[in-house]
Parts: C-alpha cells; structure tokens; sequence
C-alpha cells in the first residue's frame, strides 16, 4: 500500500452537507482512503461501504461528488469527476463519470469530495465558494429545465443541477453539469431530487500543491503525442473530428448495431445519422472537459450539445427511427428534461415491442416529456425497462444486466463486450472493460471478436484500468491514445512519489473487488452476471460475409469461471479474500 496521505495532488479534506439541518463541515481525508482508493470512484468504496444496504430514497443516503489526485494540476484530460450513491435504478454501488468546470472548481473551492446527505424541507441549492457552503431557496427554480437552472445560477461558479425528471424521481435521472455534460446513468439524479436539491455551485481559487511540475510537463508531451498519433483520436474520421457519433459507421458494418430492441443487429438506415451526416448541422470545431485536448464535444449549429454516439443509436436504429433530426430533438428533450439517453431510448424500445408499436419521431419524442413529467404511461415507464416489461408479464424484452439498460453495442458482435457488460459491477456498462477498443477499434492489440478466448483476463484487466482511471480521474477516451504508465508519471509528479502503472492496476482490482462484495450484500452474485436470454437464443443480423450467430450460453459459463478465477473469486462471484474491504 501505497503511503499518499496528505500528499501533494489532495486538498486535504472533504465537506459534508446536512441538508435536513442546512450545516456543513470540513472532515479531514482518511489515509485508506488516498492510499488504497486513490479519489473519484474510489473515494465511493470507504464512503460508502456503511450505506450499502440504506434505500438509495432514504434521507440518509450519501450522494457523493469526488475528485481525484489530477483534478487542478493540468495534467490532460483530467477534468473529470465521479458522481457515487447506490442507484435506485439497480441498486448496485453506481458511480457516474461526469465532465465540465466542477470537479476543477470543487478542488479549487478547497475540497477533495463533497457528500451530501438528508434532506431539505423545501427546495434548495448550496452554493461551495472557497471553503464556506451557503443554502439558498430553491422554490423558484423547482419544474425549471437543466439549462434554464444552470442559467440561473452560472455567475456563481460550475454548476450540477437537476431536471424535472429529477424532480420526479424518474429512476434514470440524471446529474446536468455546467449546462451540457451529464452524471448520466444509474438515476442519481433522481437520488438528488428525493433530497430535494435542486443545484449546488462551487466556485474558489485555490490549487493543490505540485511536488514536481517539470515531470508533469514532460508526461503531459508524452501523453499528447500519443493522442495525436491515435487514428481513433485525432485521425480524419477519429472522435475530436467527429465525436463519437464517429462510432456509427464502423459498428454497423460490423453487423452490431443494436436495432429494434435488440431483435437485430443491423441498421440499414444508420448512414443517416452516422457522424459525418450530423457534422453537417454542428458547428465547427468541438470543445472538452477542463484541460482535455480531444475536445470530443461537439455543439448543434441550433445551440445545444451534439448528441453522442450511444444518444443517435439509441434514439435512431434501436427504435427502428432514421429521422435525424427527431433523434437530435430527443437528444436535446433528454438533456433539459435530465434524463439519460440510453436507458430512455431503450426503455421506449421495451415498449415499442411489446405494444407492437411503430413509433416515429414526434412519438418518440412526446414519450420522452411523459415519461419526465410521469404523464400517463410514461409514469410506469420512469421506473425502467426491467420494472416495465415485469409488470407488463414480458420480462424477456427488458435489454438490461443487473437493471442497467445496455449499450449501442450488440453483445453477439463482440464476445468480449458480452462478458464485460455480464460482469460489470454497476449493471450492464459498455465503459467498465470497453473491449470494443480491441475487439473493434484494434487498439492496443487486436482480438478475435467472436471467441471468449483469452476474454475472461483481457476483461479483467481492463476493468482494473478503467478502475483506475476513474478514480485519478481521467478520461478513458485518453487510454485510447495514451496509457496508465503515462499517467502514473504524471500521478508521481504531482504527489512526489514514484507510481508505476501496476500500482494504479493494483489499485483498480481492489476497487473491483470491493465493488463486488458491497453488492454482494445486497445479494447480486453469478445469478446477475448473465446476459438477457435473447442472446443466447437469436442469432443477429448476418450478411456482407460476417455471420452473427447466437452467443453460446455453455461458451459464457466457462469464459465466467475463467474471469471469477482471475478475479479471486468463488464460482458464485463472491470474492474471496475480504481484506481491507471489510470492516
């Protein structure tokens, strides 16, 4: 274990938020929790692990905003935080990535991570600038829009604000920071509105000490020169060109679209809303996360934020719709309502299926708004594929692991996407493994899609990394160019303590493991690491020379033994040495 207590890279402490009481207060950093956990994500485990089993609507419920050791220290592309509360979509530990100004101005406001717990009486917002907390009403605010809130509050500092979606505890809510990027999956803002908190600000000028900005300089040119030399990044067709949207085309022609709820896997439409077609109605040029030189965030030419790759798929082949410009207004009603894409566009799938529904645009669009407002339907449908399709004696046209809606990634197309979104912790999350570098993009190393050998390791590791990376935090879209032994470089100059990339992969499997167990706890185990039946039962969409055949299921079990071996744990997915994790 590495010793990074009080370490150069932290503020020092954290501010808890009462907002039963309306009190806040400074508690100093614990030294398992910057030596073992790092920050961001990994702050979650020590805060959380006492709250595993409290209803994710109970008052007491921790809703927590980390930041990690790079956060303010100009290292590229670690603009990002972590949003963590347990998700009352699944009730597995949830953190959700976010990116903008607010993890910067957090650490500059003098904090390392913000918990937030009780709740108000009335509608609230806290305003964080330099040390001290201030709660102000939030009546006039309270059926406001994201943007409009953000709008109202902007001059004080970063923003992270609810919609009405929020408001309503629709169970896929989401977290709007800065006024366009998003906490977006797992319902935690829904978590946020129970709580009756409408926004928090933060703002201050302060900056965590750098042990050596000399290293920090020469990492950062290392890691740009790899981003520029990264096709995926900054090729021609690459992610700061296109954004993601960049994705459509290549997933498609490797038959793995998810189309129709699923039911194909193929969109022979997707060209019309592919990333170069909507590059056609954005502006020019992108921008990104505070000190990320991608800029994969693109604007709408009609103002807005562009949508990204899973928002086009979702919204476009997996509810068989080819309207572009219906899938940007959906996009956009997302957006201000505070609802997360994917879970939205899939659930609205759900119900296209099972209603035999051929659903254009404009209905699209009009279930979105029910579903914020909880008009009609729409109220049934706020809880989620899974509740829906349950309740509605369908539980087989719920596209979902552990409660999570899937990815616009079709599993038959990448087995070792099936694993990972079957083995993810927090539910079924493309981002957890992201085998689709490897598997589609060919980076680092290519791999044979349709076979799980040598998956079960490969996911593995890559979750370790991904751990790892969200609790510094960085971008995982850098890990397509760079890797973490250049951000470990850039991790020892800022603390002062020689870091390797294995011990920021050590680091990610404790994470990992204790991800594991305090879900355990709440009695997700192997039972939960199984993909929907249809993927093992229908093949996919084959044709131009690629067959897509159903996944085996006796294939899955033995690429599951190989993966619960090389995480430690027992054949029913317990780990099974508990140390540190416990207690």
């Amino acid at each position: 274990m590495i010793n990074m207590n009080m370490l150069p890279g932290y503020m020092g402490q954290g501010l808890l938020l009462n907002l039963s009481l309306h009190t806040a207060q400074a508690v100093p950093l614990s030294e398992e929790m910057t030596a073992s956990y790092l920050g961001g994500r990994g702050f979650g485990i020590p805060l959380m692990k006492d709250w595993i089993n409290t209803d994710p609507f109970h008052s007491d419920m921790p809703l927590l905003f980390n930041t990690g050791p790079l956060n303010n220290t100009g290292v590229y592309s670690s603009g990002r935080g972590s949003l963590v509360s347990r998700s009352p979509l699944t009730g597995t530990l949830f953190d959700a990535s976010f990116g903008g100004r607010f993890a910067h101005c957090l650490k500059g406001a003098g904090f390392d991570y913000l918990s937030v717990q009780g709740k108000s009486s009335t509608p609230v917002v806290v305003k964080i600038r330099d040390g001290k907390a201030t709660f102000v009403p939030g009546d006039q605010l309270w059926g406001k829009t994201t943007v409009d809130t953000h709008d109202a509050l902007k001059k004080d500092g970063a923003t992270a604000v609810i919609g009405p979606a929020g408001e309503n505890r629709v169970l896929f809510a989401n977290v709007c920071i800065d006024g366009r990027y998003f906490a977006g999956r797992g319902g935690l803002g829904a978590v946020m509105g129970n709580k009756n908190l409408k926004g928090i600000v933060v703002s201050g000028n302060k900056k965590p000490f750098r042990a050596d900005t000399k290293r920090i300089n020469t990492a950062n040119r290392e890691i740009l020169r790899l981003f520029k030399a990264s096709p995926v990044l900054y090729g021609p067709f690459g992610i700061r060109r296109l954004g993601t949207p960049a994705l459509v085309d290549v997933i498609n022609a490797r038959r793995m679209m998810p189309t129709a709820n699923f039911r194909k896997t193929y969109f022979r439409d997707a060209r019309r809303f592919s990333g170069v077609e909507l590059a056609r109605q954005e502006k020019r040029g992108g921008h990104g996360c505070y000190a990320c030189p991608i800029g994969c965030k693109k604007t709408m030419k009609g103002e807005g934020p562009a949508p990204e790759y899973e928002s086009v798929s979702h919204f476009g082949a997996l509810n068989s719709n080819n309207d572009l410009s219906a899938i940007i207004r959906a996009n956009d009603l997302c957006n201000r309502l505070g609802m997360d894409t994917i879970s939205t566009g899939s659930t609205i799938a759900c119900f296209a299926e099972i209603n035999g529904a051929n659903l254009n645009g404009d209905s699209i669009c009009s279930m979105i708004q029910d579903i914020a407002c909880r008009k009609g339907e729409g109220d049934i449908l706020a809880a989620g594929s899974v509740r829906y399709a349950k309740g509605r004696g369908r539980p087989d046209t719920a596209m979902a692991v552990k409660g999570l809606e899937l990815a616009a990634y079709d599993p038959r197309g990448a087995y070792g996407m099936a694993l990972a979104y079957g083995t993810a912790q927090r539910g079924g999350c493309h981002l957890r493994a992201y085998p689709v570098g490897s598997e589609i993009l060919r980076r680092p190393v290519p791999t044979d899609r349709f076979s799980f050998e040598g998956k079960a390791r490969l996911i593995k590791i890559a979750e370790d990394a991904n751990a790892a990376a969200d609790s510094l935090v960085v971008c995982k879209f850098g890990l397509l160019g760079a890797s973490l032994e250049e951000y470990a470089s850039a991790l020892s100059g800022v603390i002062g303590v020689e870091i390797s990339s294995d011990d920021l992969l050590c680091i990610g499997e404790r994470i990992c493991l204790a991800e594991r167990y305090l879900n355990s706890l709440n009695g997700f185990s192997r039972k939960d690491d199984y993909l929907p039946d249809r993927f093992y039962k229908e093949e996919g969409s084959s044709g131009a020379g690629i067959d897509v055949p159903a996944i085996s299921k006796r294939a899955y079990d033995e690429a599951l033994d190989r993966y619960y071996r090389a995480r430690g744990c027992d054949s029913n997915g317990i780990p099974l040495n508990l140390r540190g994790i416990e207690g």
